[in-house]
């Protein structure tokens, strides 16, 4: 059985190195304008987290990961070969990856991510989970609108930050991310399903929602451009129509300080973080404890 990564907290490969004096630091911080602009609108788009080499890396530990018998799988916390249950319209969904290989491991603490991150959230940052999203070509797996802290509600405050990293060029043809700008500042709304039915958010929104709902704004990345936001921007994804793979990777970390909620294990395999007490330990490291 492989090593169980989630007990390195540390890097523990060759995906990145961490700067060596504060200027190097510095130069990953987002400017002023760009804070601004994530609070107001609820994301921020198009700040460059990988190279081309780096996505080549991340890109090869993912092609074994599409077996579901690949060494370290049992340190999924979820696995999905196809989450959406239709054979047409194929979603890979994974979480967990940063336990089993190591450059999906390292790159939690990749600079150009923490040092943005720090900002955003306004403290120390620490991990809660990773994800895998990708879709094949030409299938039409789409992610149904919905807000990241509705799965999350066993944890508190609400003082978490969401980073999507395309491993592919994300554009409008292959599926990329849609985000309702300013739907950071609604109420908490109802799981209404994470793979299918695009249009069942319907049911749970106002009539002031909906014609807000009208305007989605299309996040088109290069490839290793990230975009960060809010957990309870309302966002999703449409179908791959294109002759390529629509590939990305999901950074969820919340501000260090974070309770947990509930009696029950924060994520599968898990132990459960009793309710009250601080996140942490193994499986919820200090990622950056800022500059």
């Amino acid at each position: 059985m492989p090593t169980d990564l989630s007990t390195r907290h540390e890097l523990v490969g060759d995906l990145l190195s961490l700067p060596k004096s504060m200027g190097e630091w510095d130069r990953y911080r987002l400017t002023d304008e760009q804070v601004t602009f994530y609070h107001e609108h609820g994301y921020l788009k198009g700040v460059r987290i990988l190279t081309e080499e780096q996505c080549d890396k991340l890109c090869q530990e993912l092609a074994d990961f599409f077996s579901p018998n690949h060494p370290g799988h049992e340190l999924w916390y979820e696995y999905h070969t196809n989450e959406s249950t239709k054979p047409d319209t194929v979603l890979f969904h994974a979480l967990g990856a940063w336990r089993i290989r190591a450059g999906f491991h390292d790159v939690l603490w990749h600079p150009a991510f923490t040092v943005a991150a720090s900002q955003l959230l306004g403290g120390a940052v620490r991990f809660w989970h990773d994800q895998l999203f990708c879709k094949p070509a030409r299938h039409g797996g789409v992610v149904a609108w919905h807000q990241d802290y509705s799965y999350w509600t066993r944890t508190k405050p609400m003082a978490h930050l969401t980073c999507w990293i395309g491993l592919d060029e994300s554009t409008r043809d292959n599926g990329c991310v849609h985000y309702i700008d300013g739907s950071h500042k609604w109420d908490l709304l109802p799981i209404t399903g994470l793979a299918g039915d695009m249009a069942a958010i319907k049911e749970v929104l106002t009539p002031a929602q909906w014609e807000q709902f009208q305007k989605p704004v299309a996040i088109e990345l290069k490839r290793g451009e990230c975009s960060f936001h809010h957990p309870l921007t309302v966002h999703g994804s449409f179908e791959n129509r294109v002759d390529r793979p629509r590939r990305a990777t999901v950074i969820n970390v919340f501000r260090d300080g974070t309770r947990s909620d509930s009696d029950e294990p924060p994520l599968d395999g898990v132990p459960p973080v009793p309710k009250g007490q601080t996140m942490g330990g193994q499986f919820f490291p200090l990622l950056f404890e800022g500059l």
